[in-house]
């Protein structure tokens, strides 16, 4: 059985996905960017501040379907640049301090509305 998650405390899928899907205990977290869910814009400033929000957005979702930061399993991180590599992970290491999940990183060419980073997370209990 898949329940949809969904949150007003975080932005609203600017596509066609769900801002999360759990299935048999784990949960999927559609990629986040850093829009601010009260306003549905990209934040200003640079990769940290970017990081910082969408991780902010991810920890809304990961409450409102009942996980934490300590149930995510896997995250993979997507950088327009990765020369922004150090910063982002600087800001990572503040949610993910201990016990931290599986991860990748990589660059694309770019990503929606502008963003340096997007941050997509699979959780489970």
């Amino acid at each position: 059985m898949k329940r949809i998650i969904t949150t007003e405390k975080a932005p609203r899928a600017i596509a066609t996905y769900s801002q999360a899907v759990e299935a048999n205990g784990v949960l999927f977290i559609a990629g986040q960017i850093p829009v601010d869910p009260a306003t549905g814009r990209l934040i200003e400033g640079g990769i940290s501040e970017q990081t910082e929000q969408v991780l902010k957005n991810i920890g809304e979702i990961l409450s409102a379907a009942g996980y934490t930061f300590q149930d995510v399993v896997k995250s993979t991180c997507i950088l327009t640049n990765m020369s922004h590599y150090a910063e982002m992970n600087a800001v990572y290491g503040k949610f993910f301090f201990e016990n931290s999940p599986a991860r990748a990183a990589f660059a694309v060419t770019g990503l929606p509305m502008g963003a340096l980073v997007e941050i997509e997370t699979i959780a489970s209990r």
